[in-house]
């Protein structure tokens, strides 16, 4: 499912973010630190990373990049 940068920064808030980016995200890679995890994922034309605290089992930040390519003609 095709969401642009923007419509997905207008998500109603980080949980609906977070389903879509499970629902529709094609998974990339991992980084585990000893307090979080690190998980990248391809959605559409940009990139989303959730940002996993483990001790508290808990998703505690995400980020949202514009992938560069998307810009180039």
């Amino acid at each position: 499912m095709f969401i642009s940068y923007y419509d997905f920064q207008n998500l109603p808030d980080r949980k609906a973010q977070y389903d879509f980016t499970i629902a529709h995200g094609l998974f990339i890679n991992e980084r585990t630190t000893s307090q979080s995890k690190y998980i990248l994922y391809k959605v559409s034309s940009f990139s989303v990373e959730l940002i996993y605290d483990i001790a508290h089992d808990k998703i505690i930040n995400i980020n949202v990049f514009e992938n560069s390519s998307s810009h180039t003609k």
